[in-house]
């Protein structure tokens, strides 16, 4: 073996392997929900969500919302089983909507993988966007 390929070769033996797998995260679209700038949000189905590299070992998907601006507001979310999907449909769950008083907020969902349904965190991704 040449210095190059020696290099190369304890380069990949040190690198740990959470470096080599890709990170769980998720993006999310606000679909057709009711368009609201009231401060009283409505009740809907949640977002298209797009999941990439869900752990494995994945039996349920826990969603929470969070209005940045206005942290102490519970928007709610859902938890869902999971069956190895990459794109979660509007109608798995309702929460409350993003509903912004005469304004924009930025909201940020977390989700969380866990194997099973009570618990077993396996890791978490969040994602946020603004709305209107």
């Amino acid at each position: 073996m040449n210095l190059k390929s020696f290099l190369i070769f304890g380069t990949i033996l040190a690198t740990p392997v959470s470096c080599l797998a890709e990170e769980f995260s998720i993006s999310f679209e606000w679909g057709d929900i009711k368009k609201c700038n009231t401060g009283n949000p409505n009740r809907v189905s949640n977002p298209i969500f797009t999941l990439n590299n869900v752990p494995e070992g994945t039996k349920f998907l826990k969603f929470k919302m969070k209005d940045k601006n206005v942290p102490g507001f519970n928007h709610g979310g859902g938890k869902i089983e999971y069956f190895g999907e990459n794109v979660i449909e509007p109608g798995a769950f309702i929460y409350k909507s993003p509903c912004p008083p005469g304004g924009t907020h930025t909201y940020e969902w977390t989700v969380t993988a866990q194997s099973k349904k009570s618990g077993g965190k396996l890791a978490v991704a969040k994602a946020k966007k603004k709305y209107p």
